[in-house]
């Protein structure tokens, strides 16, 4: 029997555009899977507070590929209607969702309060309603929450990461439990304008402390955290360049104990388009 690591493969994507609450869209959303499937990446990650429903158009669209909440919010769907959703999901696509759960930001979520508490009771929640451990992942930044994702799910699913917190991850996790980061990548040569696309990408994340509390324990500065981010942040959470310098940035974070890296591409398009030739050309460099 194949393993979670397996599905999934070494390679994914993430997109907040794969998911649409417009029916007029799914056509072109199970297009865009079946395309990622026959590129060769192993899952597709459902970008923002998405739910199992999102995930409907894309699995009935293609036979392997596994697609993944990154993440549900646990303020937004309580724990009985997520197993519902879950049992729905996986009666009619065995093996081939992951539910991703994360708590979110206080700024995002009114009843935001002990989040971490609040994140233990939806798990009992679920394993109460037989969804099963190693059919979930969790967004996991800090230790607490990495030793979660080990002990009562299939691994954790960190955003917005470096290579030196993959690393770290990993030595939490240990071996077996699934990594899989998110890696924005930026498929620009010219450094200015590669820069630029990412701080436009980066300034939303700026404002939250979950973030940047993360780069605070990395060894950024407060410094480091004004003007859009400073060059050094920004070229250690995004992947930059030409697709040889791509793929060498991919491999580091390979190198740090990643499993599986869900790649974000950016551009200066709308946030909800999909980005369907830089996948192309993302999965032309990683063949």
């Amino acid at each position: 029997m194949s393993t979670l690591k397996d599905r999934i493969g070494r390679y994914g994507v993430w997109s907040v555009a794969l998911r649409s609450e417009d029916s007029s869209r799914r056509g072109e959303l199970a297009e865009a899977a079946a395309e990622l499937q026959e590129l060769g990446f192993g899952a597709a990650w459902l970008g923002g507070s998405s739910a199992a429903r999102h995930a409907a158009p894309l699995l009935e669209a293609t036979s392997t590929l596994v697609v993944g909440t990154s993440i549900q919010s646990i303020w937004q769907y309580d724990a009985e209607e997520s197993a519902a959703a879950f049992a729905e999901v996986e009666a009619a696509h065995p093996g081939r969702f992951l539910l991703g759960l994360g708590v979110s930001h206080a700024k995002l979520a009114d009843q935001y309060r002990r989040p971490y508490s609040a994140l233990v009771r939806y798990l009992d929640a679920l394993d109460a309603a037989g969804v099963p451990a190693d059919r979930r992942v969790l967004a996991a930044l800090g230790p607490r929450l990495l030793e979660l994702s080990r002990d009562r799910a299939a691994g954790a699913v960190p955003y917005l990461v470096t290579p030196e917190h993959t690393a770290q991850a990993r030595g939490v996790l240990g071996e077996g439990p699934l990594l899989a980061p998110e890696l924005k990548v930026v498929l620009e040569p010219d450094p200015s304008r590669a820069r630029a696309l990412a701080r436009g990408a980066l300034a939303m994340y700026l404002a939250l402390p979950n973030y940047t509390n993360n780069f605070l324990r990395l060894g950024f500065t407060e410094e480091d955290l004004t003007g859009g981010g400073s060059d050094r942040l920004v070229d250690a959470v995004f992947a930059w360049g030409d697709e040889n310098r791509i793929r060498e940035r991919i491999d580091t974070f390979r190198a740090a104990g990643a499993d599986h890296l869900a790649l974000q591409p950016i551009t200066d398009g709308p946030r909800d388009a999909l980005p369907r030739q830089e996948w192309r050309r993302l999965a032309a460099c990683l063949a």
